[in-house]
């Protein structure tokens, strides 16, 4: 028998708290900022110089991987950010790795909902360059994550990820997948090959880039990741 999933709360299923309204508030200052979820690992934002407050602004939200924290990840997207004008949201796992690949939905997907209002409070986010990214532990929770809010996010980037846990898909967001056959921690076959075949056949317009080396995040492939999700529509 089938269950159907709307019987349960949204949030057990995935579904973020957070719908993209107009700001309330006055832009931050550009700069490094604390949102103030957490007095240890709280969720930080990146604001470039040089924004146009007139202009809804692309959204790069980076999940770190197991052990990681967002001082981890930021350099490799830092540079985009100032180069190309949008802003970064980086948040920081409750525990050593994200609440769904410990035993599911919980503390971590309730603090992305929350920085997530907080900066749509501030600036106008752009819904066609709205972005979850991250690298291992990190890409399964964007790629898990953004497949469930796929109407809300644009764009899925996922960098040696491992798994897949969705119990609904929503929407069509484009994605992004990239793994190296020589990865030691992460199975390309049980993960990359699988997951970009399995959306393709339900028709996702997705992106597969191979790189060779270990379990890294290669910037290389991260320079071809951000051309996919500053690409402007035709």
């Amino acid at each position: 028998m089938q269950i159907d999933p709307s019987i349960f709360p949204p949030e057990l299923l995935g579904r973020m708290t957070f719908t993209i309204t107009p700001p309330t508030k006055d832009p931050l200052p550009p700069g490094l900022h604390s949102l103030g979820l957490a007095e240890e690992r709280d969720t930080l934002l990146l604001v470039p110089e040089g924004l146009e407050p007139s202009r809804p602004v692309p959204l790069f939200v980076m999940f770190h991987g197991a052990s990681g924290s967002a001082e981890k990840v930021m350099p490799f997207v830092t540079d985009y950010a100032h180069k190309h004008k949008f802003i970064i949201m980086l948040p920081q796992s409750t525990y050593y790795t994200w609440d769904l690949t410990i035993g599911g939905h919980g503390p971590d997907l309730d603090r992305l909902g929350k920085a997530l209002n907080i900066v749509s409070s501030h600036f106008a986010i752009d819904p066609e360059h709205f972005a979850l990214a991250g690298f291992s532990d990190g890409a399964s929770y964007a790629l898990s994550t953004g497949l469930t809010n796929g109407d809300l996010i644009s764009h899925i980037i996922v960098l040696s990820g491992g798994f897949m846990n969705v119990y609904m898909k929503t929407g069509k967001p484009r994605v992004f997948i990239t793994h190296s056959p020589e990865d030691e921690q992460l199975n390309i076959k049980t993960s990359a090959l699988k997951h970009h075949k399995e959306l393709k056949e339900l028709g996702y317009d997705i992106h597969f880039e191979l790189f060779s080396g270990p379990h890294v995040i290669y910037p290389p492939v991260v320079e071809k990741a951000m051309a996919f999700f500053l690409e402007k529509k035709s």
